[in-house]
């Protein structure tokens, strides 16, 4: 008659399942043993790999204690060993290997006296047993991802403690909440921006003549506070009729300017006729004094003064033309303005409005881009807030004689070297969810 050994934890399922009033509840506690089984024999059929160190140890040689990791190759070096390859076994099948060879081996010890003797090493004083494991691997939603070493009979739970325990701000994003906050204020800042650009183009098309009115009414539709929309529509209105107004100003200006210039041109054009008249009139005299002193009815000092009435005259002649000249250069410079005035306020117009309409594009995109990201914070946050936490999915990435396989976990599942655990964390269930 064979006896079946459980696990003394089996052995207490075992018993609850005995004593369970339903099948439901039989069927439960076995398939906990079969589990609980499963992971014994897992346990059992450990299998050496790269990585693991060993540590050889002969009784009556204390000197001959050694640690040797297993190489690249899948070998352990020790004297008296050679080279031993050791990969794929377990860890008794690796023992009872280096217990064979090491007990065909003859020991040489010295003795107190200086003597050297030679004995048999015997099978039971050799000893070789794991003492570090290839370190396991966490990533995933967790606080810390990265290298753990590994301790026997570790489980998921041990090493998701190590790393910092479940991070549930990892899940796709930082901090849902805070994230859905800020990226409300930022959704609301580029409504406000977007519509403050909205009300400049129309601002500039309105200058440019293409529109005649700027008002509230076409940015009503905006999530945007009524006042807020009225702030930005009254600004615009005012730097529309600021714009106006300077620029009748400067159009007032140089029309007066060039009114003022013609009204000038006529004074000194009247002068110049005047001055010219004169200047003749003071060479004529000169020249019937000089006609008189050369018949000597006249004395010579009044030569120089027809003389000196000459060169007074013709020095005013010619201050009135520079002064002339210098007025219609005036007038030419401001007609020449008064004709830029309208192009050259129209181009830079068209300018500025290319400018505001290539911004609103841009906040436009961002508006697009910061609603989406809204849209999943919230969902996220809705989640996280509802929910009852985060429920982990977790995996096992373990390396076996097939190659690698995918194994489905839980946080009671034991770890062995080199495996590498995934977490991902999934949003519970509603209370609405729950309660049902």
């Amino acid at each position: 008659m064979t006896t079946l050994r459980l696990p003394l934890k089996a052995g207490i399922l075992l018993q609850r399942a005995v004593r369970a009033p339903d099948i439901a509840g039989v069927m439960w506690a076995l398939c906990a043993i079969l589990l609980l089984c499963a992971t014994t024999q897992a346990k059992a059929d450990y299998r050496l790999h790269v990585g693991d160190v060993i540590e050889i140890s002969v009784a009556r040689a204390p000197e001959l204690k050694q640690r040797v990791p297993v190489q690249l190759d899948g070998s352990i070096s020790f004297p008296m060993l050679g080279s031993l390859r050791v990969v794929g076994l377990t860890p008794a099948e690796a023992q009872s290997r280096i217990q064979a060879i090491l007990a065909t081996k003859v020991l040489r010890q010295r003795a107190s006296d200086g003597r050297d003797s030679e004995v048999m090493i015997d099978r039971d004083e050799v000893s070789a047993a794991v003492v570090e494991y290839r370190p396991v691997y966490i990533n995933g939603d967790v606080a810390k991802p990265g290298e753990y070493a590994y301790r026997p009979l570790m489980t998921v739970r041990q090493v998701v403690a190590l790393s910092g325990g479940y991070e549930l701000m990892r899940y796709r994003m930082q901090n849902p909440v805070l994230e859905a906050a800020d990226l409300r204020a930022e959704y609301e800042t580029l409504w406000a921006e977007f519509a403050k650009e909205q009300a400049h183009v129309w601002r500039l098309k309105a200058e440019l003549g293409e529109s005649r009115t700027l008002e509230q009414g076409g940015l009503k539709n905006l999530p945007l506070a009524d006042s807020t929309i009225s702030e930005i529509v009254r600004v615009e209105k005012e730097q529309l009729k600021a714009s106006q107004s300077d620029y009748d100003r400067q159009k007032t200006f140089l029309k007066q300017a060039i009114e003022l210039g013609q009204n000038q041109i006529g004074v000194l054009t009247e002068q110049q006729k005047q001055d010219d008249e004169g200047a003749q009139a003071d060479i004529d005299e000169l020249q019937r004094t000089i006609d008189l002193y050369g018949k000597g009815a006249l004395p010579s000092p009044r030569v120089a003064d027809s003389r000196r009435a000459v060169l007074m005259s013709s020095t005013r002649k010619l201050q009135t033309s520079a002064q002339l000249m210098q007025i219609r250069q005036q007038q030419d410079d401001f007609a020449r303005q008064l004709g830029k005035l309208d192009d050259q306020r129209r181009m830079d117009q068209l300018r500025e409005l290319q400018d505001a309409n290539m911004k609103l594009a841009g906040v436009r995109a961002k508006l697009q881009s910061t609603a989406e990201k809204l849209q999943y914070a919230t969902l996220v946050r809705s989640q996280f807030v509802q929910g009852s936490g985060s429920q982990p999915e977790i995996a096992i990435i373990r390396m076996g004689e097939k190659g690698q396989a995918r194994l489905v976990a839980d946080e009671n599942s034991e770890l062995q070297p080199g495996d590498v655990v995934e977490v991902a964390l999934r949003p519970g269930q509603s209370v609405e969810q729950r309660t049902q």
